[in-house]
């Protein structure tokens, strides 16, 4: 690696894990010949602010050691507030260390420190896509943001809440798998009406939905085993299940083996449009681990507007 670049640390993420292994990432990094520097995040947010300040300045890239949430609001700082791309041909090399993990799992990425880098340095910089997605927030206000794995809306929401106020140390697939468990009680499918790039809008009763950039969500679940991050489309995958069949197909979702099952469907779509059809419902979104809002939502696809390392 010729040009210097940032590395963006979350020294939260995965309960202190990415610190823990920060002395280790620095020595696999010079190993390689990278020349860096470090930027440590304190508080929501920063990961966006630290990354686009670091691009408008000209670097050439930037690294991200943390989970899927930090990797997330880094990839927001690739892009202005209407999407726009802050620096051309700059690029983004994730070095995962967080709770959920989802996204290395799509990319095949080692959780041991020295393929991580190594796969990182010696990669050939290639272009993904990204989703753009506008919603509403918490306080009632229209936000747009980028994501790089899966946006999600229905149960996976509540589940999100639940796990981000969950202890850390109990990592990505016991913590989602009992927060899913918690967020099960007393929830009801809601109805919502999609619209699939130009077709007719349909109403659905579901569990969820997930619009799906990468592969896996939920500390483990290959929600989508179809997905590509370099193939221009979303893959979105309907659940109309209840609770409990969700539950005895779980082992199935864990493993990729739920489309074309009773109560699954699937499809592919550049643009999705969602809002509920009960008005001023609540139907709770996940965006890569996060709980950002509710629909309405529209989500839009960005075809390799960004370029991957690793």
């Amino acid at each position: 690696m010729d040009d210097a670049f940032l590395l963006v640390v979350n020294p939260r993420a995965g309960a202190g894990t990415a610190e823990r292994r920060l002395p280790e990432l620095r020595r696999a990094l010079e190993a390689a010949g990278a020349r860096f520097d470090v930027a440590l995040t304190s508080g929501p947010g920063d990961a966006t602010r630290i990354v686009r300040e670091a691009l408008a300045a000209g670097t050439a890239g930037v690294a991200v050691v943390g989970g899927d949430g930090t990797l997330n609001e880094a990839v927001n700082g690739f892009f202005d507030e209407d999407g726009a791309p802050v620096a051309e041909g700059a690029w983004l090399g994730p070095l995962p260390c967080g709770t959920g993990g989802d996204f290395r799992r799509t990319l095949g990425v080692s959780k041991r420190v020295e393929p991580m880098v190594t796969r990182m340095c010696w990669a050939r910089p290639r272009k993904v896509d990204v989703g753009w997605l506008t919603f509403v927030d918490d306080d009632g206000q229209r936000r747009s943001r980028a994501f790089l794995n899966i946006a999600s809306f229905g149960l996976s929401g509540r589940v999100d809440r639940v796990v981000n106020e969950s202890p850390k140390w109990m990592g990505g697939t016991p913590a989602f798998l009992l927060g899913t468990l918690r967020a099960m009680v007393g929830y009801r499918n809601q109805k919502v009406r999609v619209t699939l790039d130009d077709d007719a809008p349909q109403v659905v009763e579901i569990l969820n939905l997930a619009v799906a950039n990468g592969r896996y969500f939920g500390g483990g679940m290959e929600i989508a085993p179809r997905a590509e991050i370099d193939d221009g489309e979303f893959d979105v995958v309907m659940l109309e299940l209840t609770a409990r069949e969700s539950l005895a197909m779980s082992a199935d979702v864990y493993l990729g083996r739920h489309l074309g099952r009773p109560g699954v469907s699937f499809t592919r779509a550049r643009r999705v449009r969602a809002e509920p059809v009960v008005p001023h419902e609540r139907v709770l979104l996940d965006v890569d681990g996060e709980a950002p809002g509710a629909l309405p939502a529209t989500f839009e696809m960005k075809p390799g507007a960004i370029l991957l390392r690793g």
